[in-house]
């Protein structure tokens, strides 16, 4: 599948998408209503299909095109809740992988009770714990998450 990101799509990649499955993150703060309908009616064709990620149910997106609109009312739509202690402990493990740190039980624990139950929050503190510990020339300990965590309390308000 093509995995793209709903505000960085343009009229030129429709092409390259058409007869494929995609990836469609962020719908609901796409740029451009027409590219919207278009990936939705090219999902049909032999070899397409796509799948749309959001925070929000497709019915309550705001769109003026009618047969947008329609389409949209059409979808079906699977919630996921927060992950729970189980997929998030996976998340974080599959994330430091990536990154070829072997964390510690009692870091993911440490991370497990404090982070936003979220994939992409859980990313994010693999990635600054990682760039952390490559700036420091040290592990990444329990203090290293401690203090990553502690800066983002601290400026998490400053740009909101």
């Amino acid at each position: 599948a093509s995995v793209v990101i709903a505000d960085e799509i343009h009229d030129a990649d429709l092409g390259l998408l058409s007869g494929r499955p995609v990836l469609l993150e962020d719908a609901d703060r796409r740029k451009s209503d027409e590219l919207l309908f278009h990936l939705i009616n090219m999902a049909g064709a032999p070899g397409g299909g796509l799948l749309l990620t959001a925070r929000a149910a497709p019915s309550g997106w705001e769109t003026a095109l009618p047969d947008l609109r329609s389409r949209l009312n059409a979808l079906a739509v699977a919630e996921l809740p927060p992950p729970d202690d189980v997929v998030l402990e996976g998340l974080l493990r599959k994330f430091f992988r990536e990154h070829h740190i072997l964390p510690s039980d009692d870091l993911v624990a440490y991370l497990l009770r404090r982070i936003e139950r979220s994939a992409p929050r859980a990313r994010e503190v693999v990635q600054k714990l990682d760039e952390a510990a490559d700036a420091e020339q040290r592990p990444v300990t329990r203090a290293l998450a401690r203090q990553i965590l502690e800066i983002d309390d601290e400026t998490s308000g400053l740009f909101e």
